[in-house]
């Protein structure tokens, strides 16, 4: 129980860390949000007039005080371009790339695990060099240019799925996986190559260990000793490489919905950038960091019930 709240703590600390990191950086950056909304022609009394409007001429740690008290509240702020709730505008898209990153983390273990085993079952042969080999190819390709190949071929070619056809979960959640299983293939695929190696490598690792020596001494059958001894320890690793590759996946996810046309965070954030709207680039940030921090907490935590020796 220690163990645990002492994460959680680490967890809300590093939150906190996070936040000061973020808020201030932007503040120091040049230009002012109030002159990009309303353009290069505006008089510095209007500029002014809107700065003070939105709170920018008050003290940055005034600001970084009520920012942080309404983050506590669930309450980011104002959008300065959308002119509404950042919480609310934000809400609207988080569907779509949670909905997108939890398949692409699905697909990764329903096709990186059995494959991983099988690279393992497998190893030194031709088989298996030539798997590790394309392994080695799709783990260098990049999520959105896979997403790019992937709309050219089932998209264009075969015509599987329609090119920016994408529906709302909201309006029918079966069309809406049918269309987000490409885009997910797309994040999955590196992951995939990523996982299936380190299991087969951490798989051949455990089956040299004396305990498997040990076991088949007793006269246990080949297939009892891989599945209750060997896969069990080498899942260990992998379980915190998945967990921690979550919060990877929904950073992937804003880059691929570009390429698919998925009206997710990526599209508010990309525009948010270009029209300096601090108040949705920090929730985003921030949201962000948090499913890094937990994801790794629920690692840690999943690491501890494996091994209750962890406790650092």
């Amino acid at each position: 129980m220690r163990y645990a709240l002492r994460k959680i703590a680490t967890m809300f600390i590093t939150l906190f860390f996070v936040s000061v990191i973020v808020f201030f950086s932007f503040s120091l950056i040049p230009g002012s949000p109030a002159m990009n909304k309303l353009g290069t022609e505006a008089t510095p009394e209007s500029i002014k007039a809107l700065e003070h409007e939105m709170g920018l001429d008050r003290p940055v740690a005034e600001r970084y005080g009520k920012w942080l008290l309404g983050v506590v509240r669930g309450d980011f702020g104002k959008s300065y371009s959308y002119n509404q709730p950042v919480t609310k505008l934000i809400a609207d898209k988080l569907g779509a790339t949670l909905l997108l990153s939890v398949m692409a983390i699905a697909i990764t273990i329903l096709v990186s695990i059995p494959l991983g085993i099988f690279m393992a079952r497998k190893s030194d042969t031709k088989l298996d060099i030539f798997l590790s080999g394309f392994n080695q190819l799709i783990m260098a390709v990049p999520s959105f240019f896979s997403g790019i190949l992937i709309t050219l071929i089932f998209g264009v070619v075969l015509r599987v799925f329609v090119p920016g056809g994408y529906i709302s979960y909201k309006t029918s959640l079966i069309r809406c996986i049918g269309y987000l299983v490409f885009p997910a293939f797309a994040i999955a695929l590196p992951k995939i190559s990523m996982v299936s190696k380190l299991l087969k490598d951490t798989v051949m690792a455990e089956s040299g260990k004396d305990y498997v020596r040990t076991a088949y001494s007793r006269g246990n059958r080949t297939k009892s000793v891989f599945y209750k001894h060997v896969l069990f320890n080498a899942l260990i690793p992998v379980i915190t490489f998945l967990g921690m590759a979550f919060a990877d996946i929904i950073a992937g996810s804003i880059i691929v919905e570009q390429v698919f046309s998925v009206p997710g965070m990526g599209r508010i954030l990309l525009s948010s950038i270009s029209g300096r709207d601090y108040p949705v680039i920090e929730a985003i940030i921030l949201l962000l960091a948090f499913f890094v921090v937990l994801s790794n907490l629920i690692v840690d935590l999943l690491y501890h019930k494996f091994d209750p020796r962890i406790n650092v």
